[in-house]
Order: structure tokens, then sequence, then C-alpha cells
């Protein structure tokens, strides 16, 4: 076998010795809940305002609110869906702490940070998960938020893959993967569990999506199929985390870790737009709306002159993604949808 099947071989032989499944009824809890939101461009709605973040140009952001405001879409990203959940508005981003009122404060604070990941990714001076727990402890410190505000409260824990890019961007070879997906799943049980000890009672934390299904791996195939070594590495990376939630969540009964299978939820949603009636069927699930002209641009691109350097598709609300990673408002909305009754659990 050449190292490529090798590797392969290992996934599958990991992957398959253990099936799993996560099923629970709907239930909507409206209450004082406080939303914390650690992670990346899936969950930062406005704190990497700097040159180089897309969120804060056009077109990002033309279905709400209908101009730019950080969130990595046309519209609303998953923590606004999370945070509807628990009938709360969407939680203050960290870098506008200070310039809203002390009282949007209570609904929590975002502390997301596109680009970021558990560890340093390729994006230059962004604060990993690790620094963004700290961001946190600093307003506890500085009694922003009292223990009791705590008791309500619920941390939103989003893991995308940017660390898996920064790999793939410095190790040619994958075979090292699984040992990387490995240290992965090590620092961010101890991010869950700091987050934990902070007195946060109830996290979520997101499995990640299906990477090979995302259109930067689809378009080799004109967007007509996933790739599969990357799902497999998406199903390997899932597969840990969840042995390693059941181990957190038996060491310490006060407490309680919940995942969000995004795996699942983006599948189901492409599946369900298909084949129900009554819902809005998306086009082609693996091709985005917002795309550069050639694969020298991307979604926001301008030449010298300022002159636009992409195109927007004519109805972003049939298209499941939005640029080349990130879902549309309506791909965000489709999966919350395949989420609702898993958030039960919370309440």
């Amino acid at each position: 076998m050449d190292k490529k099947s090798n590797f392969l071989f290992l996934l599958f032989s990991i992957i398959f010795t253990e099936t799993h499944a996560v099923k629970g009824s709907h239930r909507h809890h409206h209450g004082s809940t406080k939303l914390f939101v650690f992670g990346d461009s899936y969950a930062d709605t406005g704190n990497s305002r700097n040159l180089f973040s897309s969120s804060w140009k056009e077109p990002y952001g033309i279905t709400f609110p209908g101009k730019p405001t950080g969130r990595f879409s046309d519209g609303r990203v998953l923590t606004d869906y999370i945070a509807s959940f628990f009938g709360i508005r969407s939680p203050v981003p960290y870098k506008r702490r200070k310039m809203v009122k002390k009282s949007k404060l209570r609904f929590g604070m975002n502390f997301a940070y596109g680009g970021t990941g558990v560890f340093e990714t390729l994006l230059i001076n962004g604060p990993n998960m690790t620094t963004q727990i700290t961001l946190f402890e600093k307003q506890l410190e500085e009694e922003v938020y009292l223990e009791c505000d705590l008791d309500s409260s619920v941390a939103l824990v989003s893991f995308a893959g940017n660390d898996y890019t920064a790999f793939v961007a410095k190790h040619a070879d994958l075979e090292d993967l699984p040992a990387f997906t490995t240290s992965i799943i090590n620092q961010l049980a101890k991010n869950l569990e700091r987050i934990r000890s902070l007195g946060v009672p109830k996290i979520v934390v997101t499995a990640i999506e299906p990477m090979g299904c995302l259109p930067q791996a689809a378009a080799y195939s004109s967007y007509q199929n996933c790739s599969e070594i990357w799902n497999l590495i998406s199903s390997f990376h899932n597969q840990i985390l969840q042995q390693t939630v059941l181990k957190l969540n038996s060491e310490c009964e006060k407490s309680v870790i919940k995942i969000l299978d995004l795996y699942s939820a983006f599948r189901s949603a492409f599946k369900s737009q298909k084949h129900h009636t009554g819902t809005l069927k998306f086009r082609n699930p693996l091709k985005p709306c917002c795309v550069g002209v050639s694969n020298d641009f991307s979604c926001e691109s301008l030449d010298e002159s300022g002159a636009k350097k992409y195109t927007v598709c004519k109805n972003p609300e049939l298209s499941f993604f939005w640029d080349s990673v990130h879902p549309s408002q309506n791909g965000w909305r489709a999966v919350y949808s395949e989420l609702r009754s898993s958030l039960h659990q919370l309440c």
C-alpha cells in the first residue's frame, strides 16, 4: 500500500470499530441564560476586525443586517441560532464590550475569533482558544460577571478545523495526522475543563463538520462530491472527541458537556433539503454563493482600482454555503433545525 492507502486504512479501522448516535426531542427554553462563546469563525460575531478579515468587507452581511458586521456569512451564524434557542439576544462580541450599555452584557459575551484554533494557526496574532478563555477569566476577575451570574450560564465552544489547515500547510505527510488529532482533542479537553472550573455548569462543544464537503474541498469535483479522505479525518476527530467528552462527564456529576454534532447536521441538512416537501431546497449544497472570479481571488476581493473580483449568486437563500468554508444564513438555519432537538439537555 502507498502512504495514502495506509492512512485511509488506519482511519477506517479506528472509525468503524465503534458507532454512535445522538438523539433527543425538541424543547425550547426561555430564561435568563448567559451564553459565553469561544472558538472560530463559525461562532465569531464581530471580534476579528482587522485589515485581512473578510467578515468586515462587502458582501458579507448582505442578508443580515444588510452590511458587514464581523460575521463570516451573508447573515446569522451558529452563535445567533444557539442564542435564539435560549430566548436571548446574541451575546456581545468581546471587542465591543466597552462600546455598549452594560445592560447588553446580561446575555453573556462572545470571545470567538475567526481563523483561530486550539493551537496557533495561519492567522498571525489571533487569540487561540486558551487566550480566549483567559479573556473570559479576566471578566470574572473584574466582576463584570459574578459567580451567581454563571449559575444559569452555557458555554458554546466552536472548533471548525483551522488547526488542520495549519497542519496541512506545514506538513506534506498525512500519516502524522492521527497523532495531531489526538493532540488537538487533548488540548480541547483542557480548555473544556478550564471553562468548567471557572464556574460554567453547561458546555456545548461542536463536533467538526464534514471537512470534505466544504466547497474548498468539493471544488476539485466541480462541487459534485465530497472529499472522502477529509471526511474520514473529520469522523476520526469526532470519535476521539466523543470518547473524551464521555470521560470528562464521568469525572464531574455537577456539570454537563454536550457535543453538537455538526457532522451529522451538515449531512442531514444536505439530504433533507432535497427530499422534504415544504422546505426550501438548496440548488447544490456543495457550491458556494460567493466566489472569486478566479483561483487568485475570493469572496470580498477587489483589484487595485477597487473593482469587485468576486461574484455573488442571485439567491443566497438557495445556497447552503456562503463562501469556500462558511455556511450561509440559510445554511446555518438548516443546521440549527437539525440540532435543536439535541439542545434540550441543556435546559
